[in-house]
């Protein structure tokens, strides 16, 4: 197998099961970090737990899930009276980084013991 498939092939199965294809830039996560401290720490937390219970936990998504709800909040495409407000402070640049940096946060699940 050609060398070019052989790499297409594992950023498809990287990018399948959730692990990043290239590495992080520190600036980049830290221009996240910035903005969750500033944006979104009072309803989601610094470490993406949701502090009220109608407000989603972030840590773990995926960061494209994350950047497309935030282009929406942007956009108009999805509803919310602070989400709405807050999107249309970012960037294009500043969604990425925060999806970023919400995205790189680790969760770990445990089921119930029966």
């Amino acid at each position: 197998m050609p060398l070019y498939k052989s790499v297409f092939i594992t950023v498809l199965v990287l990018f399948a099961i959730g692990i990043p294809a290239g590495p992080v830039h520190a600036d980049e996560m830290a221009a996240g970090k910035s903005i969750a401290k500033s944006m979104c720490q009072t309803c989601h937390g610094m470490d993406g737990q949701a502090t009220t219970a109608m407000v989603p936990h972030l840590s773990g998504q995926p960061k494209e899930y994350l950047i497309i709800q935030l282009k929406a909040y942007r956009a108009g495409k999805r509803q919310d009276p602070q989400m709405s407000i807050i999107a249309q402070m970012l960037t294009d640049d500043a969604i990425e980084n925060v999806a970023e940096w919400y995205s790189s946060i680790k969760v770990s699940v445990e089921p119930p013991e029966m």
